[in-house]
């Protein structure tokens, strides 16, 4: 053919990805910010802005996960024996999150500990989320097609680091999405959550910005050497814009533009990411190419993504359409 399927899946699985961070980002983002609001109303009202909403935005890890097994099974089958237990604790943080979301509305006497859970699972996903991610970014030992590391490979000062910037990122989500739905007390509460937390997310895009070309040789040649550093360096300029435009939509009272910008910061990083990782899928190790499931399993399998890609997208635009607009403090969750 004359497309290159196996570009055109990696370009699906990472948009999956990118589209699971943004949406699902700022619902978890929202539990992490629980013990900043102690008030069980408060507490309601910030369930009630998600709720509409956070069971279909994980259905992109979904589809993520299960196309990365189907068209890059070599990938699938050296990554996750890297990352079992952090990907295991996420799973295990993403269920009991799910629970304690249902369960602290039908009761009163234990709300505050389903509050807790869904204050631990939210961020206990998060946090494995970068560190997953940090330890794909620093490497994974893989010889013959096969993983041949040791099971705490994953657990370095790096991927320690980017946990905590992926749990300090979507409270930023989460913070000005509360901006955006909310009005009164809580909405400046969250704005004012929001400033600090763009300053920490900030701070930890820099920090891990400037150790990442120097954990290997591969990212030192893409950002710093022609032609890739002519990309890379409109990153740090378009982050610096999304950066003002965070800063005065929350010092003006807006409330759909700090929302954006904060979603611009993890869709520049993300692109940062794929700068870096480009043509590999695993850096330094597995390329897309020679990673990808047959030729004819791509094309079979790309007529589901062609009807299942846009499907999604048109629930999840038309259930976010019904639900736009602030809260009601009036209503419950049902």
């Amino acid at each position: 053919m004359l497309i290159d399927l196996p570009t055109v899946w990696a370009g699906i699985i990472a948009f999956a990805v990118l589209a699971y961070v943004v949406l699902d980002g700022f619902d978890l983002g929202v539990g992490i910010l629980f013990p900043f609001f102690p008030a069980r109303h408060d507490r309601d009202l910030m369930t009630n802005s998600i709720a509409p909403v956070w069971d279909g935005n994980e259905t992109w890890l979904v589809l993520g996960g299960g196309g990365l097994m189907a068209v890059f099974p070599v990938v699938y089958a050296t990554v996750l024996p890297a990352l079992y237990m952090p990907i295991i604790l996420m799973l295990l943080g993403l269920i009991f999150r799910g629970v304690a979301f249902e369960f602290r509305h039908r009761t009163t006497r234990g709300a505050a500990w389903w509050d807790a859970g869904f204050w631990l699972g939210s961020t206990m996903a998060a946090f494995c989320q970068g560190i997953a991610l940090g330890a794909l970014v620093q490497g994974i030992n893989i010889a013959n097609r096969s993983y041949v590391g040791g099971w705490w490979d994953w657990l370095t000062p790096f991927s320690l680091l980017t946990g905590l910037a992926v749990v300090v990122g979507y409270g930023l989500l989460g913070a000005t999405w509360l901006n955006l739905k909310t009005a009164g007390p809580l909405q400046a509460r969250a704005r004012r959550i929001a400033m600090y937390a763009g300053v920490g997310t900030l701070g930890l895009i820099g920090v891990v910005s400037l150790w990442t070309p120097f954990i290997r040789a591969i990212y030192f040649e893409r950002w710093f050497q022609w032609p890739t550093a002519f990309f890379s360096a409109f990153v740090p300029m378009l982050l610096a814009g999304c950066a003002v435009a965070l800063w005065h939509g929350l010092t003006t009272d807006k409330h759909l533009q700090p929302f954006l910008a904060a979603l611009g910061l993890f869709v520049l990083s993300f692109v940062g990411i794929g700068i870096s990782f480009y043509p590999y899928m695993v850096p330094g190790a597995l390329t897309i190419a020679e990673s990808a499931a047959p030729e004819s399993s791509l094309q079979f399998l790309l007529w589901g993504a062609v009807i299942l890609v846009p499907t999604i997208l048109a629930y999840t635009g038309y259930a976010y359409w019904v639900f736009r607009g602030k809260i009601d403090p009036e209503e419950g969750y049902h």
